[in-house]
């Protein structure tokens, strides 16, 4: 399992890209993989993936030299259990507000992976101000490899639209209650993770977070509109 990788890369201090395919493709979650995608996001959350497509596709990513990075669609013990079982190098769960529920993945990691479970990366995500607001237990919980301030789940959490128009920023107070948390995830010395643009890859660099979550429909978008515009002209 390739979770053990990309915590020897944060733990090294380096930054860890993760890539979303957007579909049910192995084929295109291994080419983001060979153009240099550290993981690979597989969102069983809001996508279609079924057990079996979780584990053909992460093996084709690891077969590429990646990870294949689960997200369920709750905390659910068996659920989470069920993905591991069937190859996922990673979980990444949603809605992490109490330490209770951090310690209750941390223990279904470690009960679903007994033999392996080091060589499984756990992240849990941060898309509330009830979480970020009690962040101090959360952060207290061993065995959460990443801290992720999931944005548009925050953004709505306190009022805003899930996302901004394409090309537009998010607004300012959601920024800034997302800096407020990778402070706090910082200064305890764990790793911080984070969805980006390419252009504010570098903003969150500086900010210290270590593990980025990257859309890969800008870069078609951007690229189709070029095109288009080329042909249009």
């Amino acid at each position: 399992m390739n979770g053990a990788k990309l915590r020897g890369k944060l733990s090294r201090g380096e930054c860890v890209s993760m890539l979303t395919t957007h579909h049910l493709s192995p084929g295109h979650a291994v080419r983001l993989t060979e153009l240099g995608a550290d993981a690979i996001f597989l969102d069983c959350e809001h996508g279609t993936w079924s057990f079996e497509d979780v584990r053909l596709t992460a093996q084709a990513i690891r077969g590429a030299g990646g990870a294949a990075i689960v997200r369920p669609d709750c905390h659910q013990r068996s659920l989470l259990i069920r993905y591991l079982n069937a190859g996922a190098d990673g979980l990444m769960v949603p809605m992490i507000d109490t330490a209770e529920q951090a310690h209750g993945v941390v223990d279904a990691v470690r009960y679903g992976c007994f033999a392996d479970h080091e060589k499984r990366l756990v992240i849990g995500m941060i898309e509330t101000l009830e979480a970020i607001e009690g962040i101090d237990a959360l952060l207290a919980v061993e065995g959460i490899d990443v801290f992720f301030i999931g944005p548009g789940d925050l953004s709505q959490n306190m009022g805003y639209p899930p996302a901004p128009p394409f090309g537009q920023p998010r607004p300012q107070a959601v920024v800034d209650k997302v800096s407020e948390a990778v402070k706090a995830i910082r200064g305890a010395g764990k790793v911080a993770g984070t969805l980006a643009t390419a252009d504010e890859l570098p903003f969150w660099r500086d900010k210290g977070v270590q593990y980025f979550y990257v859309h890969s429909d800008p870069f078609l978008r951007i690229g189709m509109n070029e095109i288009a515009g080329f042909l249009a002209g």
